[in-house]
């Protein structure tokens, strides 16, 4: 299970976790962009994606449908916006590919990844909102549980690999 580690928020409408996950960087990072990989830990089951398709460049395009336990169907699209290898995924919602609006926005997502001095990787994830009505509406949909328990879906995956 991954070290639960203290994160501050860097703005007023961000939501973060921040974990020592008992994975190789480059592990927990093929997770982040390879589609199989991502499949397996992105939501807290018994939710699942599928249809997953990851384009990961900045302006490239990602998309997946998140699937819950009784049929539920949410499309899950976004572009990335910054890709540093190994180190800083930025995406959001905010646009389709094409650079196409998206209808809701929700967030910038900004993942960012750190050899742990003692082995393993230090991992921060943060959603910042466009709204404050949007961070307490995803606060509210168990952001802090959720991304918690995908942290420790995804170690399993990388650790695996």
């Amino acid at each position: 299970m991954p070290e639960i580690l203290d994160v501050t928020p860097s703005t007023p409408r961000e939501l973060a976790i921040r974990r020592r996950l008992a994975a190789p960087r480059a592990a927990v990072w093929r997770c982040w962009t390879e589609p199989a990989l991502l499949e397996p830990w992105f939501c807290p089951r018994p939710w699942r994606v599928t249809d997953v398709s990851l384009d990961v460049r900045p302006g490239g395009a990602s998309s997946m449908i998140m699937r819950g336990p009784d049929g539920e169907a949410f499309p899950n699209d976004g572009v990335y916006l910054e890709v540093v290898p190994q180190t800083r995924l930025v995406f959001t919602d905010a646009f389709r590919a094409g650079w196409v609006i998206a209808d809701e926005p929700l967030f910038v997502g900004i993942v960012e990844l750190e050899d742990a001095p003692e082995g393993g990787t230090l991992y921060t994830a943060r959603a910042r909102h466009f709204t404050d009505e949007g961070k307490a509406s995803h606060e509210a949909m168990g952001f802090h549980e959720g991304w918690g328990v995908a942290a420790e879906q995804l170690e399993e995956t990388a650790a695996s690999l």
